[in-house]
């Protein structure tokens, strides 16, 4: 495959790997994208709750996806799905597939370590509590369950940085990232020795934590690899939030809202996760919630039709649609609420109620959840909008008037790819630092201001909501 860029030496690309496939792009020095290449690859799930991957498959689909595309780039730049555990062995080879984000397998590992820690000093050193998509309960659950594989271990990393193991030689990972395992002293950037000595994990299996754009190696070609970030704090670069400012606000299969602090600090009860952004000296919080644009695609494989004749059904109802009101919890939940026994639902059901009064709910109910992170991130004045559910005009209204702000469209949107072009950009000496890749590459076009009348409904939506979860918990505990 042959490159299509005309001046390589003036582009950065970036690395996503996903958990579903690999994305590459090419961009140019003024922010333009100008290839993507994407190369798929399966998820394995051997037991109910367990999600696996083999790390090779991540490099055998980022070298085809690279095919033709390096020659005389300036840099690139790496990020991926979080908290996945890639375990290698003294040669640097994997022991067991990765065990990924949402493998649901470690809940006795998370209260284990809350109770060895302790709840609050866990929130305190690493900004978040125990969740079972985290690194460090992956890694105790190995050793209670795999204890022939947990002896072998020589390395530990996570996925994009096995990726960068293949392409560099190199043993490295970023502080955003790491802050995702549950073993980095978030407000000091490094390892927290006292979680690796309380949990009794060994140092040295863990990788040399950089900040997002430092130099983390090179290629066989010679080309500058970032250190680069997580797929949150690369997505979060990717739509123009590297300071204190415009929130982003990702409609995605699940629900983002993500906040660039200028300084550390943690939620005492963890219900919103304060990592190290992509930005260096940096911090972040953000709220997610697990079905967003989830929920949508669960009501239509219910109910049928395509999503624009739903969502047009749903303009056809007012604000509140007649007091019916969607929990999102579909999955579980995480914020504000860390419980994966949350469960969905509907409530105010009429018999007049349709499909399109069903959809106008399920768009209202995730707007209320993005509130709920926006409130605990503190709020904002205005968002930046990405994913699958920013293209619907009428739920980017109901969310703008929901979290009262008007939201901003992108004129590029490709996720953490584009974070990650940035930084490798950064690290290839194309822009001089984070804030001036964004100045130069990221861009809004339009905005969708809240609707002034549907604000006090809404208000009354959002207290409905937020009763509706203990009381529906003590009655399913019943």
């Amino acid at each position: 495959m042959s490159s299509t860029l005309q001046n390589p030496s003036r582009t950065a690309i970036g690395i996503d790997v996903g958990t579903s496939a690999v994305k590459v792009i090419a961009v140019a020095e003024d922010g333009e994208v100008l290839e993507r290449r994407e190369v798929s690859y399966p998820l394995s799930t051997p037991k109910p709750g367990w999600s696996e991957q083999n790390p090779d498959d991540w490099w055998a689909a980022t070298e085809q996806a690279l095919d033709g595309l390096t020659e005389g780039v300036a840099g690139i730049g790496l990020s991926g799905q979080m908290h996945g555990l890639v375990t290698l062995d003294a040669s640097d080879r994997p022991i067991r597939p990765a065990i990924l984000w949402n493998d649901q397998r470690t809940g006795a590992e998370c209260a284990e370590i809350e109770q060895r820690v302790g709840f609050d000093r866990l929130v305190e050193l690493t900004g978040n509590r125990a969740l079972t998509g985290f690194t460090a309960p992956k890694l105790l659950w190995l050793r209670k369950h795999e204890p022939d594989a947990y002896a072998r271990i020589a390395h530990i990393m996570l996925p994009k940085d096995y990726v960068r193991l293949k392409l560099t030689g190199e043993r490295a990972i970023d502080v955003a990232d790491a802050s995702g395992t549950l073993l980095l002293d978030v407000a000091q950037r490094r390892w927290s020795d006292e979680v690796l000595q309380t949990l009794e994990i060994d140092p040295a299996w863990l990788p040399t934590v950089l900040e997002s754009p430092e130099v983390s190696g090179r290629t066989a070609g010679g080309i500058a690899v970032a250190a680069g970030a997580g797929d949150q704090a690369a997505g979060g670069l990717g739509v123009g939030v590297d300071r204190p400012g415009p929130l982003s606000v990702a409609m995605g299969t699940s629900g983002v809202v993500f906040a660039a602090l200028p300084e550390y600090r943690a939620d005492a009860q963890a219900r919103v996760h304060a990592f190290c952004h992509a930005v260096p000296g940096a911090w972040h919080q953000m709220g997610v919630m697990l079905s967003a644009a989830g929920s949508l695609a669960w009501l239509r494989g219910v109910v049928g039709g395509e999503f624009s004749q739903l969502t047009e059904e749903a303009a056809a109802w007012g604000p509140g649609a007649d007091g019916l009101t969607f929990l999102p919890y579909l999955t579980g939940e995480r914020t504000p609420h860390a419980d994966p026994d949350a469960r969905g639902a509907f409530t105010g059901l009429e018999i007049r109620h349709n499909r399109g009064a069903l959809t106008r709910a399920v768009l209202e109910g995730v707007a209320c959840g993005l509130r709920d992170s926006f409130d605990l991130v503190g709020g904002g004045e205005r968002g930046r909008v990405s994913g699958g559910g920013a293209r619907s005009e009428l739920w980017l209204q109901i969310v703008a008037s929901v979290l009262e702000i008007p939201l901003e469209r992108l004129a590029v949107e490709e996720g953490a790819a584009y974070g990650a072009a940035l930084l490798g950009g950064v690290a290839g000496g194309l822009w001089g630092d984070v804030h001036e890749a964004v100045a130069a590459c990221v861009h809004t076009h339009s905005e969708v201001e809240p609707v002034a009348e549907w604000i006090e409904p809404y208000r009354e939506l959002k207290a409905r909501y937020t009763a509706l979860y203990p009381a529906l918990t003590r009655a399913n505990a019943a």
